[in-house]
């Protein structure tokens, strides 16, 4: 198959287009025919192997152990371990899958069924793939960290972000009142997907205007 493949931390020039032998499932595991990946700023840390803390997370101190990047994924299940309950083949499907090695640059990556999710049918592949890693930083941050509730008031500085744009559509899902801080040029995309009201930070400094929020 063909993969996005790098040895040596660096640039994107550091990237190369390789064949690789096929991955093969484990019990526990699916095949997956990727049809779409997108990259996160932890696939670019990763790949420049910057700030240093990140070589000892996820990889080598001089060189990268996880040689093909790409945590956010979607596609097709082409094969499944014997103890893979939940998918089947042809299954569409999406998910984080960094806490299984990373390898989403690929044509083909195996994942636990756990890091997966099927597709809802109204959502392209791309669309998916876009979704797993800033959504779930998001419920991580607003639900599981923040235990949001319906009528707070959340206050979300950099609402037009990769991260923002779920933080303000989730924290409007759990009925909160949403404040978000963004630049001029995105008020208007911003108020579209929800936002209650909106603060631009180049003409107003919102940790001066004496309003108190429940989470932030």
């Amino acid at each position: 198959m063909k993969a996005i493949v790098y040895e040596r931390y660096g640039s994107p020039d550091v990237l190369k287009l390789k064949e690789v032998e096929n991955p093969i499932p484990k019990d526990n595991e699916v095949l997956i025919k990727v049809h779409a990946a997108s990259a996160n700023a932890a696939d670019w840390h990763i790949l420049r192997g910057e700030p240093f803390l990140v070589r000892l997370m996820v990889g080598g101190l001089l060189k990268p152990k996880i040689k093909i990047l790409g945590a956010d994924i979607a596609g097709w299940v082409e094969a499944v371990g014997r103890n893979v309950k939940q998918l089947q083949p042809g299954d569409e499907i999406f998910g984080d899958i960094s806490e299984c090695g990373w390898g989403g640059f690929a044509e083909y990556v195996c994942a636990s069924e756990n890091a997966l999710v099927l597709k809802p049918a109204n959502i392209s592949f791309e669309e998916a793939a876009a979704i797993p890693m800033a959504a779930i930083t998001v419920l991580q941050g607003l639900r599981d960290k923040g235990k949001i509730q319906s009528g707070q008031k959340v206050l979300i500085n950099g609402a037009s972000g990769g991260v923002g744009t779920f933080a303000v559509q989730i924290a409007k899902s759990f009925g909160a009142e949403v404040i978000g801080v963004c630049s001029t040029g995105k008020l208007d995309m911003v108020r579209s997907i929800g936002a209650d009201q909106v603060i631009d930070y180049t003409q107003e400094d919102f940790t001066q205007n004496g309003q108190r929020y429940d989470l932030i």
